[in-house]
């Protein structure tokens, strides 16, 4: 390796690094959370943050959004939220005798969907062009969205009053599903005592929108080796074997999961996967993207059922040496 190779690679690490730092900033002592996310983004994937009210679901969000720069738009989803109100809606202008596109919130960078399980599901489906594709079609029209865009969305767990499931196609556009949980009994204990202030305020801009897809980039020049895809394809088809699974991982899931592993590389300062970064990001890429077998009449099946029957799977499947 060439020394101008060396210090463009020492250049991202600590890039990458003070991403970390500046995100932790907001979300103190949730390391492997801020992990999780930052995989996410540099995958090219949407983040679905998933917990109970006030640990810090829209708090990550929000400091993700600010920490790599761009615009920022957020939207509260709610029972009365229609499609036009995210994606845009056409206006008719009586000066010039015609109509114009009056852009919704989702032309930006990062679109933060606050309580995305709120909406209807005909709201929810309006993302689902945007999220897989970069682009939303209005009036007949295909319009692009900036580069690069990222959805990072917040829900309830679906036993809260007034929410709605997401349809399967929608959790499928998520690339990683992550709970924040609550924090260290002494990080919590400063937070109950500190001056009430906005903790994102804390957060600095550390990279740019081009910076972030220059690091995407860099991200597709991970490389996995044979034996490594051997195994990942292993994993999706046996989530789709098993009895405890009434569907299994599709073909989009696997993908994600390369993506994710190779930014989990980059992350961990290698241009090369290692069995671990497929392994440990199997459930938070999979656990939302499969359907469990029946269960009695009515009965909801939890997010930890899912979870640990993806685990049974992933401990099943053989991790080559």
């Amino acid at each position: 390796m060439t020394s101008s190779a060396v210090a463009l690679d020492n250049e991202r690490i600590e890039r990458l690094a003070e991403l970390r730092r500046a995100i932790e900033r907001a979300l103190e002592g949730k390391t492997a959370v801020v992990e999780l996310a930052i995989i996410a983004l540099l995958a090219r994937g949407h983040l679905l943050i998933e917990d109970v009210p006030g640990v810090g679901k829209t708090t990550l969000a929000r400091a993700i959004a600010r920490s790599v720069g761009g615009e920022m738009r957020r939207v509260q989803f709610t029972s009365d939220l229609l499609p036009s109100d995210v994606l845009g809606v056409s206006v008719y202008d009586q000066r010039a005798g015609d109509f114009f596109l009056r852009q919704g919130p989702i032309f930006a960078n990062v679109l933060l969907a606050d309580e995305i399980n709120r909406a209807s599901p005909r709201t929810q489906s309006a993302l689902l062009e945007a999220m897989n594709d970069g682009q939303v079609s209005i009036d007949g029209k295909t319009l692009p969205l900036p580069e690069p865009f990222l959805v990072v969305a917040t829900q309830n767990p679906q036993d809260f009053t007034g929410t709605f499931p997401l349809p399967e196609s929608q959790l499928d556009r998520f690339m990683v599903r992550l709970r924040i949980g609550y924090p260290p009994p002494h990080v919590e204990t400063r937070l109950m005592l500190e001056p009430d202030h906005d903790r994102v305020d804390n957060v600095p801009v550390v990279l740019d929108p081009q910076s972030l897809v220059g690091l995407q980039r860099e991200v597709d020049r991970v490389v996995v080796d044979g034996a490594l895809g051997t195994y990942l394809q292993a994993l999706i088809t046996a989530t789709r074997s098993t009895p405890s699974l009434a569907l299994g991982a599709s073909t989009r899931a696997g993908m994600n999961l390369s993506r994710a592993a190779k930014s989990r590389a980059l992350l961990h300062g290698r241009r090369y996967c290692i069995a671990d970064d497929i392994h440990d990001l199997a459930v938070p890429l999979l656990a939302h993207r499969v359907r469990l077998a029946a269960h009695a009449e009515g009965y909801v099946p939890t997010r930890e059922e899912a979870e640990a029957a993806v685990r049974d799977v992933v401990a099943r499947v053989p991790v080559p040496l």
